[in-house]
């Protein structure tokens, strides 16, 4: 970022200093490089939320699998919360953190069934986004991004996940602080991307920053967004 940056001056309010209109160029950018991606139908939202605690600090690939071998062993959720978390972790080994994760995921489950009485969380679909927000925040192990993702992909609700390749995309354009909160981060985007453009601008985000705005030698002679990008008009 170049030292006469004016988000690095107002970091705390990054939001006020670019406004709507510049977010509007990026997303529409990207989306003229990497096509227009479409959320395209509600799913279960508990299913959800197991496969983002599946994906954490792991590829794609092995979350996927994971997710299947879980499904496979435990064909519905309360089977899944009958068996031990030790059973639940030998089949989620090959994503990694698994210990972490079936306790994670034996908790949400838990939890749930005592709230509930059974293990179904559809009705987030008729929540509000800060509603759906803050009744998934009670549960253990269920941060920002795992909500975020979950209201996201699950619900289609207008809320904006963050994942490692968008924290650094969205650093070097000056989007957000350098120094940033996981939690501050979420709010600042949630406030800035347009309605209707949360899918879309998620997806590109990170098909960008595997394709160009890697994490090192990034390509700022090819980036689409590059007259936008505090870090980029350092570099070209």
């Amino acid at each position: 970022m170049s030292a006469a940056s004016p988000h690095r001056e107002q970091d705390s309010s990054a939001e006020e200093v670019l406004g709507e209109k510049p977010v509007r160029y990026i997303i529409q950018n990207l989306e003229r490089t990497y096509g227009v991606p479409e959320n395209k139908r509600a799913s279960n939202p508990l299913d959800m939320l197991v496969k983002i605690i599946l994906s954490q600090a792991t590829s794609d690939t092995n979350s996927h699998r994971t997710f299947a071998a879980l499904k496979k062993r435990f064909p519905t959720w309360d089977d899944a919360l009958r068996a031990r978390a030790s059973t639940i972790a030998a089949t989620i080994r090959e994503g990694g953190l698994a210990n972490q994760k079936a306790a994670v995921i034996k908790d949400l489950l838990k939890q749930i069934k005592r709230e509930h009485g059974t293990l179904d969380v559809s009705s987030l679909h008729n929540l509000d986004v800060e509603e759906a927000r803050k009744y998934l925040s009670q549960f253990r192990g269920i941060g920002p991004k795992t909500i975020a993702c979950t209201l996201l992909f699950a619900c289609r609700k207008e809320i904006f996940p963050l994942d490692t390749h968008i924290f650094r995309v969205l650093r070097r354009v000056g989007l957000i602080p350098q120094k940033c909160s996981d939690r501050r981060a979420h709010e600042i985007m949630d406030r800035i991307v347009p309605h209707g453009k949360f899918y879309s601008f998620h997806v590109n985000l990170i098909r960008h920053g595997r394709s160009l705005c890697r994490p090192r030698e990034p390509l700022c002679e090819r980036c689409p967004i590059v007259e936008y990008c505090d870090y980029g008009q350092t570099m070209i």
